[in-house]
């Protein structure tokens, strides 16, 4: 009895390890959690305040980026992007905002994964005017 009460509980241990563990970071894909307390724009795209997910959808595909939202159910997204460069890698995951002006929400610039100095900037069309509709609303502050 005491043999299958020891193996009961290895097993039983394991299994609760498994899902206790908490989420990492995957380097394949990069994918990384941001909070957002305000609306934020991306190209094509404004998501309201909230928690996203950015993603590399294949890591061999370095130009691709996906936005997901926080449960991974739903794409808000997937963007084309080029490097962008910084001269030290950053020490967490961080993104870039554009200049802003009014009270529009701000454009992410772009994406830089932990221990990275090269990021991913989205690139954004010329003449885009639905930010014009949007000028009433807060200027966002990012935690991550």
């Amino acid at each position: 009895m005491k043999y299958i009460t020891s193996v009961l509980s290895v097993v039983v241990t394991a299994a609760c390890s498994l899902v206790a563990t908490p989420a990492h970071a995957n380097e394949y894909d990069e994918l990384t959690y941001f909070t957002f307390s305000a609306p934020v724009e991306l190209p094509g795209v404004a998501l309201p305040a909230g928690t996203y997910v950015f993603r590399r959808p294949d890591g061999n595909n370095l130009q691709m980026v996906q936005v997901l939202s926080q449960d991974g159910r739903t794409v808000y997204g997937t963007f084309l992007t080029v490097p962008e460069f910084k001269t030290k890698p950053v020490d967490k995951p961080t993104v870039t905002f554009n200049e802003s002006t009014g009270k529009a929400p701000r454009e992410i610039r772009s994406w830089f994964y932990e221990g990275r100095s090269v990021g991913r900037e989205f690139i954004y069309p010329k003449g885009d005017t639905s930010r014009l509709a949007r000028a009433s609303m807060p200027t966002p502050k990012v935690g991550s």
